[in-house]
């Protein structure tokens, strides 16, 4: 994941104005027109270099993308590194690894920040339009169940007043016994 504010070059509480006159040095900088007569290298890096800008202010001047980004960016996959960068390395460190390990994290941090981490997704997925219809779904199928026996069991004591289902099971039962005997 490309941190948007690392490619613009400015903070993470930067104003919408900030965000602006960083795209605009960028865009003039790395404009594929201003390289049309540059070697091929140069042209095909400025036209990646000016297309992460691009996405950069897409994102961060749109206050929803933003939050969204900054949501996502700040998940366990995606930290602050001690240095003031971020870095998408999970383990939060340089190399990957802590203590000759390779774990990266020690077990209360990663606990908690798993946990927060999967009552995160937890929450995104219990609030996905699929879930909700299939919840409502499912809650109008229990719904026409529940109704209809109720309603075999109301029309049962309606026809039997006086018997129960059991009783009536085993008056068919006798009467059954009585014709094979005579």
């Amino acid at each position: 994941m490309v941190d948007h504010y690392q490619v613009l070059g400015v903070t993470r509480n930067a104003i919408k104005k900030e965000v602006k006159d960083a795209f605009r040095r960028l865009a003039i900088k790395y404009h594929p027109d201003k390289h049309a007569q540059s070697p091929d290298h140069v042209r095909r890096n400025a036209t990646v270099r000016f297309k992460l800008v691009s996405e950069a202010y897409e994102v961060l001047n749109d206050d929803l993308k933003r939050a969204s980004y900054n949501a996502v960016s700040d998940s366990d996959s995606f930290r602050r590194t001690s240095s003031g960068s971020y870095s998408s390395n999970p383990y939060g460190n340089r190399g990957g690894r802590a203590y000759g390990y390779g774990y990266g994290y020690s077990g209360k941090t990663r606990q908690s920040s798993s946990f927060r981490s999967g009552f995160d997704s937890t929450f995104r997925y219990l609030t996905t339009r699929a879930f909700l219809l299939n919840l409502a779904l499912a809650g109008g199928l229990y719904f026409a169940f529940t109704a209809i026996d109720t309603s075999g069991e109301t029309l049962w004591k309606m026809r039997n007043s006086g018997k129960s289902f059991e009783e009536a099971i085993e008056s068919i039962e006798k009467s059954k016994t009585h014709k094979d005997e005579g």
